[in-house]
């Protein structure tokens, strides 16, 4: 071959299968001895891989440690779908005693067993606790015994009896506990039911996802790994002019351009075998920690953070292949000669065409899906797919399009300006590609992040629904469980005098029968409501003009409300106040009551809970309450703000009052369960890819700084202040990244676009979510330049002009 043959015309012959992994093994030898310098490639190299490789694990083991603990779940759950189970020797009374502490979330259930045979444990304990016991998970136990949780010790009257096992947790730092009460507490319990065993049993199949939630879950992983895989394909990039240079020798002494490619390649693919091997480490080491992580309410067991084996094997080939196919694509642009690397040269203008049909791709897999997303119709899954193709597609084309973006633009830079100015843009003018790879992360993230900002929104609005309840009115609110009218008393007066209750609006309702009744059985007799409260709570709950103690009121209702048309509860008429253990009316042991002739006709108000009572109204000083017979009471109260834990007070004096029964915080909008918990999945992948785009960024920063040790310094030497560098590195990262912001925004928009017609919601863009994530983008590069800073000044001494 003579030496004015160009390397791309030489006949390509079929390489055999030996060859390769020949030439492969070659480049893996190079990358261990090739010197101080191949060993900082590849272990820059390695860094980089090994950090996405960490995210992919966890990505990865996501679906797993899911499966774990819903398993879990499943298996302490006392929900039953078969009959109602009836009290038995072997069965438990139980009774749900959830409640909270501050902003933490505490899962309580109180038992006791039916009779004296083998009731089932629940998951984690090895035997029911006694009365005056409970089993406490190992989270709550810490918080019982620390000065925090003196206050929440007050709450459970109970012995510690044992911590609850893994077995019985969804994770380590769930705050659970099981206690046993005797069978008379259940009197003053609101709800109680029976189980014969623990778990679900016939578990059917859920309801269909919301579309728009299902398409929310799909874009939030395209937008959260999409980052991570171009984050290693740029790793395995790293040092790639020094790299040229070392196979230009191999030319020199016999290779063939097509030989020193694939052993080029073969230097990448140690770099990415020694960054799975590094990844490996860095994820068990950080599945060890993630015990002590709790993220919006969520933590899982080390041993539930396993990578699913497909994904797994997927993650061990995808990584060094594509470490292969980026190294021989990345070298075709270059003429590696005997000679030398012309790289030096001027090159070939990138082409845009088949940048453009990427994001075109992606348009047109998304477009038809415009109104159509649902994932209950047929083919739903293709949907989806399409869906996660499309916003790949699109995103993909963003990354494509910034190389080009960022060299169209910085070619029309003339020599204007600052020393920094003019050394950032004649860098970027001879290799853009490199600071464009550097910011190709930020600039999907910042994109897709945008999008999911849109439709977030737009799911939010749509999955917020008003409650009715007005929290200006009453804050807090429980159903006390009282047997008597005279209990309801005493419990609201302990609420009065509970340490930071402003107010308390007590309203105990029960009701009243007529003396009639049909069909021979006493149950048929019509019933009224009976309301009976002060003044200040009758007014919450009716429009009362003038009160005293000792007024009554009728609430005005047409006449078809009543049956057959008739009110038996009038002025003057007699009531029964008499009923039985069932709670129907009791005729043969009749209790009369007179309505006072005096009564007053009012309209109906809203409580702040948003329900609307009708019926009879009346004052202590008009009706006794102690005369009603299963009367339901609720305390609605007011709270005073300056009283710090002032709600724990109250969730203190329910429990002394009930076993089972916690507080319930008004608020007038509330949102499905499942919009929550893919909320904070999608904030906590959101924090972990924006950490991993710190970290790449700062180790793409120092590669880049190192290969230019020896210019800086020769710079440095002839008399180049390090200020000026300083700014030139600056300007040089800001270009690309304000060209790659502008073009994430654009991007954004547009998929943020699709995704709202997908789900047929109107046009909305979220312009402080829209500045927010552009703030963010632009901080973590100017946190990366200020980190990169100290290695800069560093690579400026004379040292760096040393060479062997």
């Amino acid at each position: 071959m003579s030496g004015q043959d160009a390397p791309a015309q030489e006949p390509r012959a079929r390489v055999s299968v030996a060859r390769w992994a020949a030439d492969l093994a070659m480049g893996g030898r190079f990358a261990v001895a090739g010197g101080r310098e191949s060993w900082a490639r590849t272990i820059m190299t390695a860094v980089g891989v090994g950090l996405g490789v960490v995210l992919l694990l966890v990505a990865s083991s996501v679906p797993t440690a899911y499966q774990q603990r819903n398993e879990r779940g499943d298996a302490r759950s006392t929900l039953n779908f078969d009959a109602r189970v009836k009290a038995g020797p072997d069965t438990l009374h139980l009774s749900d005693a959830n409640t909270d502490f501050r902003d933490q979330d505490i899962a309580g259930i109180v038992m006791a067993p039916d009779g004296d045979g083998s009731p089932p444990s629940p998951p984690g304990v090895d035997r029911l606790p006694a009365a005056g016991e409970m089993w406490v998970s190992p989270a709550l136990k810490k918080l019982l015994d620390s000065g925090d949780g003196k206050l929440l010790r007050d709450r459970f009257p109970y012995r510690t009896a044992g911590v609850i096992g893994d077995s019985g947790l969804s994770g380590p730092n769930e705050l659970r506990y099981y206690a046993g009460i005797s069978q008379k507490a259940f009197d003053h319990v609101n709800s109680d039911y029976h189980l014969a065993h623990w778990g679900i049993q016939n578990k059917g199949k859920g309801e269909a996802l919301n579309p728009a939630l299902l398409l929310l879950i799909i874009v939030g992983c395209v937008v959260l790994l999409l980052p991570v895989l171009i984050f290693i394909a740029t790793a395995a990039r790293f040092g790639g002019e020094r790299r040229d240079r070392r196979l230009a020798a191999l030319r020199l002494v016999g290779a063939d351009t097509h030989m020193t490619r694939r052993i080029a390649a073969g230097e990448s693919l140690f770099g990415s075998l020694l960054g799975l091997a590094v990844g490996t480490g860095l994820f068990l080491l950080v599945r060890e920690f993630i015990e002590g992580i709790v993220v919006w309410d969520i933590s899982f067991f080390a041993s539930d953070i396993v990578p699913s084996a497909p994904l797994a094997l997927t993650i061990a080939v995808a990584v060094p292949a594509s470490a292969v196919m980026v190294t021989l694509l990345a070298l075709r642009g270059i003429a590696i000669e005997p000679l030398g690397v012309v790289r030096n040269a001027r090159p070939k203008r990138r082409r845009l065409w088949w940048r453009l049909l990427l994001p075109l791709l992606g348009i047109a897999l998304l477009l038809p899906l415009a109104g159509g997303f649902q994932a209950s119709s047929g083919g739903g899954d293709t949907k989806a797919y399409q869906a996660a193709a499309g916003a790949v597609l699109l995103l993909v084309g963003i990354t494509a399009l910034l190389p080009w973006v960022v060299e169209a633009v910085v070619e029309r830079f003339g020599g204007k300006g600052s020393v920094p100015w003019q050394l950032a843009t004649r860098r970027l003018q001879l290799s853009s590609g490199t600071a464009s790879r550097a910011v190709s992360g930020i600039t999907v993230a910042v994109a897709g992040a945008l999008a999911l900002q849109m439709l977030f929104a737009s799911v939010e609005a749509q999955d917020t629904e008003s409650t009715g309840q007005d929290p200006h009115r009453a804050q807090l609110i429980t159903n006390v469980p009282v047997s008597t009218g005279s209990e309801a008393r005493d419990a609201f007066e302990r609420y009065r005098a509970t340490k930071g209750v402003r107010d308390m609006l007590g309203v105990t309702e029960g009701y009243v029968s007529a003396l009639h009744h049909s069909k021979d059985d006493p149950s048929t007799a019509p019933q009224e409501s009976l309301t009976v409260a002060d003044c200040p709570s009758l007014r919450e709950v009716a429009r009362i003009t003038s009160c005293e103690n000792g007024d009554i009121f009728f609430v005005n209702l047409p006449p078809d409300y009543y049956e057959d048309g008739d009110r038996f509860a009038k002025p003057g008429a007699q009531v029964n106040l008499a009923f039985d253990d069932e709670g129907m009316p009791d005729l043969r042991h009749k209790k009369l009551w007179t309505i006072p002739h005096s009564a007053k006709v009012v309209k109906s108000r809203p409580d702040p809970i948003g329900s609307e009572r009708t019926g009879i109204f009346a004052t202590p000083g008009a009706f006794d309450v102690a005369k009603l017979a299963k009367p339901n009471a609720v305390a609605m109260m007011r709270m005073d703000p300056k009283v710090p834990d002032a709600t724990e007070y109250v969730r203190n004096t329910s429990a002394a009052l009930s076993p089972a029964m916690d507080v319930m915080r008004l608020s007038s909008t509330s949102q499905s369960d499942e919009f929550t918990v893919i909320r904070k999945a999608l904030f906590i992948g959101a924090t972990a890819t924006l950490l991993l785009i710190g970290a790449s960024m700062i180790v793409t920063t120092l590669e880049q700084l190192r290969e230019r040790k020896r210019l800086l310094s020769v710079l440095v030497a002839f008399g180049t202040r390090r200020t000026t560098l300083s700014w030139s590195v600056l300007w040089q990262t800001a270009v690309p990244v304000v060209l790659g912001l502008a073009l994430s925004i654009a991007g954004g928009l547009a998929l943020g676009v699709l995704l709202l017609k997908m789900v047929g919601q109107p046009l909305a863009v979220d312009w402080a979510g829209l500045g927010t994530m552009t703030g963010i983008g632009g901080g973590v590069i100017l946190l990366v330049t200020l980190v990169s800073l100290p290695p800069l000044w560093r690579m400026m001494r004379p040292e760096g002009l040393r060479t062997e």
